[in-house]
Parts: structure tokens; C-alpha cells; sequence
């Protein structure tokens, strides 16, 4: 629960933490699903497995976020949470504000980028909050120890993330 109130209370202060974002956010190709490899779980994601991130851009500019996971196993019920996010630093587009339940809003830094957009990394400025996102259900472990060590030179303590299983691709 402390580092819940730290999401909160880090939201309302400005700035990035000392955390560098990517340069450059090209929107449109940001948009669409990303399979959750791995994260900092805090209550909401303790025990998710098949997790998805999904934005769409919407024609006023914010952009509609969802958050699809089942609990504890493959076999649960796929759950969703619908969020509403904007971008902050619209000269980046890589420090977005996103608003769950239409009250909490928490800030959302693109923290490193694929050039192709095959995988992404979010982060928050107290460190206790962090995903490892892609286009597809895995990430090579080569990529995913170089994203650990990127994000180790931001202040994160890379042993702080665990993996999210997700549903074996079929086929």
C-alpha cells in the first residue's frame, strides 16, 4: 500500500522524476496492443497472467487506454479496465497523464522505445512502477536484460521486475 500512496502523491508533483523519456512518441504507431513481459506488480497486477495494454487514439487527441488480464490462470475469465489518457509534453509525446475510475490520474513516461515499436518501456517518477511492453507475447532475453540495464541506469532497481505469463501464441 505505500508504494500505492506514492503513485498518488508523486502525481501531483511536477516534473519527471530525474527520469529521461524517448525523444520522440509518433503517436499513431504507439497505438494498438502491447502484451505486458514484464512489470513492477502492484496490488491491481499481483497474480495477472495474459495481460494486454491497448490504446486508440481518439479524433479529440486523448487517447482510450485498456487494460485486459485474467487473475491467476490462463483458464480465468478475461477482465478489463477501461482508462482515459492525454499526452503531457506534447513537444515528446512521451509523458502522457492517464485517469482510472475517472478520478486518479498518474503519470505515464515512455522511458525507451523500439525504433520499429516492437517493444516499449513506461515508467513513473517514484520507481515503483514500471512495465515492459511488446507486440508480441515474447521478448528475446538478450532485449529484455539490455531494457533491465537501460532502466538500472535510470535509478531502477532491475530485480524489482517480474515477468507476466501470457497465453501461448496458437498455432
Amino acid at each position: 500500500m505505500a508504494s500505492f500512496l506514492s503513485l498518488l502523491l508523486t502525481s501531483f508533483k511536477s516534473g519527471t522524476g530525474g527520469l529521461r523519456t524517448v525523444a520522440h512518441v509518433d503517436l499513431p504507431k504507439f497505438m494498438g496492443d502491447w502484451y505486458v513481459i514484464a512489470n513492477i506488480p502492484y496490488f491491481a497486477e499481483k497474480g495477472c497472467v495474459d495481460s494486454v495494454e491497448s490504446y486508440a487514439l481518439r479524433a479529440d487527441g486523448r487517447i482510450d487506454n485498456g487494460f485486459a488480464y485474467r487473475k491467476e490462470s490462463f483458464e480465468a475469465p478475461v477482465q478489463r479496465i477501461k482508462a482515459l489518457a492525454w499526452v503531457h509534453d506534447k513537444g515528446s509525446n512521451a509523458e502522457w497523464r492517464v485517469r482510472f475510475f475517472g478520478i486518479l490520474t498518474v503519470k505515464y513516461l515512455v522511458l525507451d522505445l523500439d525504433k520499429d515499436y516492437r517493444w516499449a518501456v513506461i515508467g513513473h517518477p517514484s520507481r515503483d512502477y514500471g512495465w515492459v511492453l511488446a507486440r508480441e507475447k515474447t521478448l528475446s532475453e538478450a532485449e529484455y536484460r539490455a531494457i533491465l540495464g537501460r532502466l538500472s541506469e535510470q535509478g531502477y532497481d532491475p530485480g524489482r521486475f517480474e515477468k507476466v505469463p501470457q497465453l501461448p501464441a496458437k498455432g
